[in-house]
Formats: structure tokens, C-alpha cells, sequence
């Protein structure tokens, strides 16, 4: 058929060419890369040819002095000299038979014929042989499909896992080096060089496994990460009832959407409730939507609640409208959230565990369907309920999660329940609510459907309570461990306040959690800017993690490395606290295109209460400007905080102490005379002047390095910020070493 041509020559109608071609065991010098510069050093390597690899251009030598094997396409042959021709050949036993795998083959050995090397034998020091790994035989039973995926298994110390270290054993003598996709060598990419990386190896028999799994804590399971949680992490400083109750907040696992929790019978029921709860309050009547208006949509959110002790209260299925559909001025008029600001919380913590109070917390069930409806809405019918006509919708007649004006619907009639009582709203914070009479102290602090009870007395605060279930349909879920993702914690020196679980949130979220840790938050030095970063392929995960930290995706990152190191960082309300105020401001002159930066942190006695950091709105001339607006931009806040004191029944007397490192801003704010310049500050930053005079404040130099305010403007070298986070009363909760 060929008419003796080979199918090369069929195709490209010329022979082949044999140039490459060389006696096998012929004498050849390969070219000699130096890498000393020796001018008088060789230029080649004696060697002997031994044959062609695989997906190459070259011939594949064998080094006679330094007994290696290697590919080389510069090489000078001497085809009519052969070394080993007159050498005296022993027998060698051949190569094993038993199907081993090796990770450099593609195939078993015993595929390959037996060959004998020639004399002299030469033996390879291999360092680590491979393990034979047996192969199923056709007689062997097939295991049975597995009915659910499992999880892959964290290998553990002895199990082979690839490291980034070569120290795979060389190339066997005589075999081919296999190329190609699955056999090349793989490197760890140099961007993966602050993570851990190739620590999880699965395993297809544990896959296969028809047996229940059994889930481990992170203190059992065996790995190599180089930086495991469990170093930084420990809940050996808490009591068992705490461990408990933080163990079930951590290992939740809430469904996000309605297609997840329909399978879920726990959920469906609670969905049912919620439905029944509101049909039984009458929060809708279905009606045919009327021509000319148009329903909103609505979803479920599903969330778990637990009881002090750690046990699970109940499943909650919240409905709640779509009120980003609502148009202002036809659906809703004003609105309003009773949302209690973090600061108050911490005002309120902080004076409980100074005066020893007894701090609880209770929710609503379905806060929003107390408040009455007055405009007309439509909203179309919940998912999962369904009606065989099309046009039916739900015509709301009571206030709804998610309404724009819901939470000023609910807050008015809670408000007027409150009062009824005797409380007095807080001019402060009106989210706050207080009774003091005949020397009995009850604060009441409302976020939304959410409420923290602090009072001197316990009897006050169960007749409290019983007023509260008669007015609403409330649950009363103990004493305070967990308020607006704030882990509240009591023990002998005060009160604990973390972010544990929002901490590991987001590392888990951002995919760090064996990550490389840093020690400082932010880098020294640092241009952020001006830094202009590239597009972004999946600007929804930056979106999310920029949000929870801070404005740049690099210095985003090293934010999370950091929190990796301190979970559970959090401070401590101490009880040993006087209620004296005591504040510490500071400011970063033109830090941020122009504008300078103000900072300032308050004490109440040994606890911080209120800190934060701000762009000043307009720009300073000088540094000294720049600390005396850090000064009037403190002594707002110190104002306000004087003021909630008031408010929880007790007064302060004395100055409070404001600390400042500017002298020249210090001078500014004692002497009330006209300066040049301060003919361009405006006039309510001279409040600073009529604050000192008043006797309101009392302002004290302090040295920079002592300035705790200092961590809140600028990046700070590692010792300098370890310094000065423990000077913040910070505390982090650390395992015993």
C-alpha cells in the first residue's frame, strides 16, 4: 500500500533524515555551563550517550565523573569510542514485577522491559524510595457509589503530602523522563509565599466510605500548617457555661435562602409560626391588586437563637419586605430606626460593671407587626405560599420587617409603653430609656426588636419584665452574652467585650485562615493614597471585605493577616473603675491628600469607651491648626459622653482631663488672644478656649511616645504598637504556653 515509503514520506513526499540519530553507549562531550567564570576551567563533560527523552529536543547523557543523568542539546559525539566495550559485564536482577505506582511514571514498571545496565553497576543513592501503593485487581469487588460527599481529609504528619521543597528522589537509570500535562514538576508561585499552602489531601477511600463521618475540633485534626488557629485562639479563660454558649454561636450554620431551608423540616416549621403570627395579628388581608399600584416582593431571613447556657432557643424565620422598592412620598413618609449606637452600649457596660449591676437581655417576636399601618402598600404573597389566582396580593394593614417606615411605627408604640412606666426617654441617645427613683437604678437600651437591661436590682428587673410580656410578646434570653456580634463576657475584674466570631468570619471569608500572620495591621510608611490599583475581577468579594476593614485590597488583606494573630482580641470594662472621663486626641498632618487626620480615645476611669479617627473637613495650615482641630473635634465628643453619664444618674464634677502632645495647639487653647495663626480657624473650634475657662475641661501636655491617641492616626513600627495597644486596655486571650 505504502509502496515501501514510510508515512513520513507519504506525507511530506521526502525521506526522513537520520542526523539525530547516534550509536547507543558512544563516547560524547556535552557543553559545560560554569557558573564560577573560571576561564581556565572545562568546557565540557565527559560523558556517554544512553539514549532520547520523551517530549524533548536533545540526547539524554550519563556523566561519567559526577554520575548523573541529564539532558543536553549541545553535545560533540565520538561514535567509533565506547568506555564500557571491553569492560566485564554483570549480570544485574531485573527489574521488580509487582505493579508499584511512582509519582514520575505514567505507568507501572513491570510494563517496562527488564534491562541490564553494563559494567560497572552503578548504584543511585536515592534518599526516600516511594511507597508501593497496591492496585486493585479485576477480581477485587467495586466498592459501592457513595451516597453523600464527604469532606477531604487534612492529612496528617506521616502522609505524603507535596511540600515546597524538592525532595523527590532522581530519575531512575535508563527510563524515560516523562513530560507533559500531569508530569511536570509544579512550583509554589511566589504570590503564595505569606500562605501555607498544599496542607489538605484527599483521599478517594475515604470517599468511597459508606460510613459516618464524625466531625473533629480543630485541636484533634493533624496537618502541617505552619500557623494553625489554635495557636492564637483559646477558651481556656472561660467558664463552661460561656464555652458552651459561644460554641453553639460559632458552629451555627444558617441558611441564606429560601430554596436552602425549604429542605430543612426545623425551618419549614418555623416559617409556619411565622406565617400563623401574622395572620393571627391580622398584618394583611388578600385582596385583587387595585389598577395603577404595584406589589414589592419579599424573603425570608432565617436566624438561630440560643439561650445563655448555650442550648438553641428556637429556629426564627423572619418575613421581610422588599422596602428598597418603596417610592418616597407615595409609600412612606418619614422614617426612623431605634438603633442604640455602640458607644452607648459600651457607656452603659462599662458603668454596670464599675457599679456591679446586673446586666440581662430580652427580644420581641415580631417587634414590627405591633406598629399600625397608615399608608396604603401591596405586597405580593410570601415564598412558599402560593394562591391559585395570579392577581392575588397581600394589602398590609400593620408594619412590616423591612418597610422604610417600620421601625418608626414599632418605636412609637414601644416608647409609649416605656413611659407608661415611668421612664424618661435620653435626650443623649433616644434609644435609651432610664427609671431612677428611691435610690433604685433601671436603664433600658433598645436596638430595634433587641433589648439591654441594666439595673442595681434584680426583684426591679423581673417586675420589669413581666410588664414587658403583657405588653408584647417578648423572650426573655437571660443575662448579656451576645449583643450586635459583641461577645459579652463576666468575670472578677469586669466585663469582656470581643468580636470573636466576626473576627473568624471574615478570615474564613477571605480564604486566610493558614495564612502567615502580620504583626502590625497596617504597613509602615505606607501610600495608600495614592496608590492606584488595578481592575479587580470579582470586585464583590473586595466590596464585602473592604467594608468589614478597610479601602485598598493589599492593605485589606494584611488587616485580616493580622486579626488571624488576635481573634479574640477585645477589651475590658474593669470593675475597679472610677467614672472619671479622660480623653487623649491627637491628629496626622496632612496624611490624606491634603487633609489632616483627627483621632482621639476616652476612658471612663480604666475603661476605653469611645474611639475614632476622621478626615478633617478642611485643610490646615499648620500641625498646630491641625491638633487644635483634634482638640474642639475631642471635646464634642467628651460633651456628649458627660451627658449619657448624666443620664445613667450619675454627675461629674471635676475636669475632664484632655491630653494632647502639641504644645504650640496647648498655648493656643489657655491663652485667649488673637494669634496669626489662628486668623483662619473657625470660630467653633474656639470653643477649646471657653471649655478650659469654664472649668469644663482641663488640658495636660503628654510626651508623643506616650500618646495612646497615636495608634488611630498613622502606621506604627511593631514595638511602638504592641506598646501602645496595651496601654489601650486592650486584652488578648491567649492559650497557655
Amino acid at each position: 500500500m505504502l509502496q515501501g515509503k514510510s508515512p513520513y514520506e507519504i506525507l511530506f513526499e521526502k525521506p526522513p533524515t537520520y542526523d539525530l540519530l547516534r550509536t547507543f553507549g558512544c563516547l560524547c562531550y556535552a557543553h559545560h555551563r560554569a557558573c564560577d567564570n573560571d576561564k581556565f576551567g572545562p568546557r565540557s563533560r565527559k560523558c556517554i550517550f544512553v539514549g532520547y527523552p520523551y517530549g524533548k529536543k536533545g540526547w539524554r547523557v550519563y556523566d561519567l565523573e559526577t554520575e548523573q543523568f541529564f539532558v543536553s542539546r549541545d553535545v560533540q559525539f565520538q561514535e567509533n569510542v565506547f568506555p564500557f566495550h571491553t569492560s566485564k559485564i554483570e549480570p544485574s536482577p531485573p527489574l521488580q514485577t509487582e505493579a508499584t505506582v511512582d509519582d514520575d511514571w505514567a505507568v507501572p514498571p513491570a510494563l517496562f522491559t527488564p534491562v541490564s545496565p553494563i559494567s560497572p553497576v552503578i548504584e543511585l543513592d536515592h534518599e526516600r524510595e516511594p511507597d508501593p501503593v497496591e492496585l486493585p485487581t479485576p477480581t477485587d469487588p467495586l466498592p459501592e457509589p457513595p451516597t453523600e460527599i464527604s469532606s477531604p481529609v487534612v492529612a496528617s504528619p506521616a502522609t505524603d503530602v507535596p511540600s515546597d521543597q524538592d525532595d523527590s528522589p532522581p530519575p531512575s537509570p535508563g527510563l524515560p523522563e516523562l513530560l507533559g500535562r500531569g508530569h511536570r514538576s509544579k512550583k509554589t508561585s511566589i504570590l503564595l509565599k505569606d500562605f501555607v499552602t498544599q496542607n489538605v489531601h484527599y483521599s478517594p477511600s475515604h470517599a468511597l466510605s459508606l460510613e459516618p463521618t464524625t466531625s473533629k475540633s480543630s485541636k484533634t485534626v493533624s496537618g502541617k500548617t505552619l500557623y494553625p488557629l489554635t495557636n492564637y485562639l483559646s477558651d481556656s479563660d472561660f467558664t463552661a457555661h460561656h464555652i458552651a454558649f459561644m460554641a453553639a454561636v460559632l458552629d451555627s450554620d444558617e441558611p441564606r435562602h429560601f430554596k436552602d431551608a425549604i429542605r430543612i423540616k426545623e425551618w419549614c416549621e418555623a416559617m409556619k409560626k411565622e406565617i400563623e403570627a401574622l395572620e393571627g395579628n391580622h398584618t394583611w388581608d388578600i385582596v385583587d391588586l387595585p389598577p395603577g399600584k404595584t406589589a414589592i416582593g419579599s424573603k425570608w431571613v432565617y436566624k438561630l437563637k440560643f439561650n445563655s447556657d448555650g442550648s438553641l432557643e428556637r429556629h426564627k424565620a423572619r418575613l421581610v419586605a422588599m422596602g428598597n422598592r418603596q417610592q418616597e412620598s407615595v409609600d412612606f413618609k418619614e422614617t426612623f430606626a431605634s438603633v442604640a449606637k455602640l458607644t452607648t452600649v459600651r457607656h452603659l457596660l462599662a458603668v454596670a460593671a464599675a457599679k456591679d449591676w446586673e446586666v440581662h437581655q430580652m427580644d420581641v417576636h415580631n417587634a414590627f407587626l405591633h406598629g399600625d399601618l397608615e399608608e396604603e402598600m401591596y405586597m405580593k404573597l410570601p415564598p412558599g405560599f402560593q394562591s391559585s389566582d395570579p392577581n392575588k396580593v397581600c394589602r398590609l394593614r400593620k408594619s412590616l420587617y423591612g418597610l422604610k417606615q417600620a421601625p418608626r411605627c414599632w418605636f412609637a408604640k414601644l416608647s409609649t409603653a416605656l413611659k407608661d412606666y415611668g421612664f424618661k426617654q435620653g435626650y443623649p441617645d433616644y434609644s435609651l430609656f432610664s427609671l431612677i427613683q428611691d435610690g433604685t437604678i433601671l436603664h433600658v437600651l433598645v436596638y430595634v426588636d433587641d433589648f439591654v437591661i441594666a439595673g442595681n436590682d434584680l426583684s426591679v428587673i423581673q417586675k420589669f419584665k413581666e410588664y414587658l410580656h403583657q405588653c408584647f410578646h417578648m423572650k426573655d434570653l437571660g443575662k448579656l452574652k451576645y449583643f450586635l456580634g459583641i461577645e459579652v463576657s463576666r468575670g472578677p475584674d469586669g466585663i469582656c467585650l470581643s468580636q470573636r466570631k466576626y473576627a473568624l468570619d471574615i478570615i474564613a471569608e477571605a480564604g486566610l485562615l493558614g495564612a502567615k500572620l502580620s504583626a502590625v495591621p497596617v504597613e509602615v510608611n505606607h501610600k495608600l493614597g495614592s496608590v492606584d490599583s488595578p481592575e479587580l475581577k470579582r470586585p464583590k468579594e473586595y466590596r464585602r471585605l473592604v467594608d468589614s476593614t478597610c479601602g485598598s485590597l493589599e492593605a485589606a488583606l494584611r488587616v485580616v493577616r493580622y486579626l488571624k494573630g488576635s481573634p479574640a482580641q477585645g477589651i475590658l470594662l474593669r470593675r475597679d473603675s472610677d467614672l472619671t472621663i479622660t480623653a487623649y486626641c491627637d491628629s496626622d498632618y496632612n496624611a490624606c491628600l491634603s487633609r489632616s487626620l483627627s483621632a482621639f480615645i476616652v476612658y471612663l476611669g480604666d475603661s476605653p469607651i469611645s474611639w475614632r479617627t476622621k478626615k478633617q473637613d478642611t485643610e490646615s495650615c499648620s500641625s498646630a491648626e491641625a491638633e487644635y482641630r483634634s482638640m474642639a473635634y475631642t471635646l464634642r465628643e467628651l460633651k456628649w459622653l458627660k451627658a449619657l453619664l448624666h443620664t445613667f444618674g450619675y454627675d461629674h464634677p471635676h475636669p475632664m482631663p484632655l491630653f494632647c502632645d502639641s504644645q504650640a495647639a496647648l498655648h493656643i487653647a489657655a491663652n485667649p488672644v488673637f494669634h496669626e495663626r489662628t486668623k483662619l480657624i473657625e470660630s467653633d473650634c474656639h470653643q477649646v478656649r471657653d471649655a478650659v475657662q469654664d472649668g469644663l475641661i482641663a488640658t495636660h501636655h503628654i510626651s508623643t511616645k506616650e500618646q495612646v491617641a497615636d495608634i488611630f492616626t498613622k502606621a506604627l513600627s511593631k514595638t511602638l504598637f504592641e506598646k501602645l495597644v496595651s496601654k489601650l486596655g486592650v486584652r488578648n486571650i491567649r492559650p497557655p504556653t
